[in-house]
């Protein structure tokens, strides 16, 4: 879609008699290349056809990658400021590496020779 192809909408072939009558040809006219103006009105709308299908795939774009941040969960986004606190505990926690495991077992309340539980089975 550009000018040239509208501008090239005239006829280019003149009947003797018309270039008799002028005495030129279109290759000697002083306003040949004006004539592209004949058409501006459909020019113009074929331009302006072009720049509102680019502002809508502009627009598509922009709500698509919109859409895309809206679905990736981002903490410091979505979580509200007391969240951040707990994150920051979360944080400090560590997975123990067994020392302090035997001062567990001698503090438990548990029967270390009971049946394992299986839930929904009576004993």
């Amino acid at each position: 879609m550009n000018g040239s192809s509208v501008a090239n909408t005239s006829p280019s072939v003149k009947s003797k008699e018309d270039q008799g009558l002028s005495g030129h040809d279109e290759k000697e006219n002083p306003f040949a290349e004006y004539m592209w103006m004949e058409n501006e009105e459909d020019f113009n709308r074929q331009v302006e056809e072009e720049l509102q299908e680019q502002d809508f795939l502009d627009r598509c774009f922009q709500e698509m990658l919109d859409e895309e941040d809206q679905d990736w969960f981002i903490p410091s986004r979505d979580l509200p400021q007391a969240m951040g606190q707990l994150q920051q505990q979360l944080n400090g926690l560590s997975v123990s590496d067994g020392h302090d495991s035997e001062d567990i077992l001698s503090k438990s309340n548990l029967n270390p020779d009971a049946k394992e539980f299986i839930p929904g089975v009576k004993y």
